[in-house]
């Protein structure tokens, strides 16, 4: 039997690419598996089935290595199970060094090991880079004043005089937040704000 794997990150990903390769080299439809979640591990609910129904001398054909997953040892843990466990043979039709059909011999069972050694630590890395990425873009935004998270509501209408009353002794800061129906906490940090907003 043959089945192909696809796998995008996110919902809003488009899996096209994928679906096109693997229907050009005429796996059927109903042995198509898609997941649309992060490659960081194996807890995929549909890798989890095509899994299941994999059977010794089965064809397995995945568009590239990091569609597998983005996890060094993983991948090679996984790779293990499918060909040497299962007795299923992979193609990543991406790169024709990773295809399990041909070079069973030694050398070509060694060869196709480096390869996969080589390809999983790129996945991997390429993973680590994008979470620096991420996190080098989201200080650099925060850097210039971009805000993340929701936009704080408004302030209530009576903020400016229970602010002044709990300012000047009048009322307590508790009795100020619960006369602008808000929790304590958001009173002294919009109390924060307001002041600094006053200073410029």
């Amino acid at each position: 039997m043959i089945y192909g794997y696809i796998r995008v990150s996110t919902r809003e990903q488009n899996e096209d690419r994928q679906l096109i390769a693997l229907r050009e080299i005429a796996v059927p439809e109903a042995n198509l598996f898609m997941d649309k979640q992060s490659g960081k591990d194996f807890q995929r609910p549909q890798y989890k089935k095509l899994v299941r129904k994999l059977k010794k001398d089965d064809l397995l054909y995945i568009k590239s290595i990091d569609r597998l997953g983005r996890n060094y040892e993983e991948i090679q843990n996984q790779w293990r199970v499918l060909t040497k466990e299962k007795g299923v043979d992979i193609v990543v039709l991406d790169m024709p060094l990773l295809d399990t059909r041909r070079g069973k011999d030694l050398m070509g069972t060694f060869l196709s090991d480096i390869v996969l050694q080589v390809l999983s630590f790129v996945a991997e890395n390429e993973r680590t880079n994008i979470r620096q990425r991420q996190a080098e873009g989201i200080a650099a935004a925060k850097a210039r004043g971009v805000r993340f998270g929701r936009p704080p509501r408004p302030l209530p209408e009576n903020y400016h005089s229970a602010y002044q009353r709990w300012k000047s002794g009048a009322i307590t800061c508790t009795a100020a937040a619960k006369e602008c129906d808000m929790p304590l906490s958001t009173f002294r940090y919009r109390a924060e704000i307001y002041e600094k907003a006053k200073l410029l």
